[in-house]
């Protein structure tokens, strides 16, 4: 499953550099499909194409956030998700809305990364 940040994030942005992924975002701030992957374009669940790097809209104004479709909780990086390894206050924990086994994390890891 993917990772998130609780609310309990004290906005230090420890996690922010450790993403393989560049799946994690300072609150507020617009993503892009294509930082940090290989993604020139994106298809959406509805069949949509859109550009990769198109600017998304911020997952929260708050906090420091986690980009789920981009996070493969480290798979193919590291044995471990290094936001969680480095979380000073431990927010960063698994997304109960966002599980993958092992093996759909490592083709989004390939999908990522052509």
């Amino acid at each position: 499953m993917a990772i998130m940040i609780t609310d309990e994030c004290i906005n230090c942005g420890a996690c922010e550099p450790e993403c393989p992924n560049t799946a994690i975002y300072e609150g507020g701030v617009e993503w892009k499909w294509s930082d940090g992957t290989d993604l020139s374009e994106v298809e959406m669940e509805d069949g949509t194409v859109i550009p990769g790097d198109e600017d998304q809209e911020p997952v929260s104004d708050e906090f420091y956030y986690i980009v789920s479709g981009k996070c493969t909780e480290c798979t193919g990086f590291h044995e471990e998700p290094q936001c969680a390894a480095v979380c000073p206050v431990d927010c960063c924990v698994p997304d109960p809305d966002y599980e993958e086994t092992e093996e759909e994390l490592q083709a989004k890891k390939e999908w990522l990364h052509v």
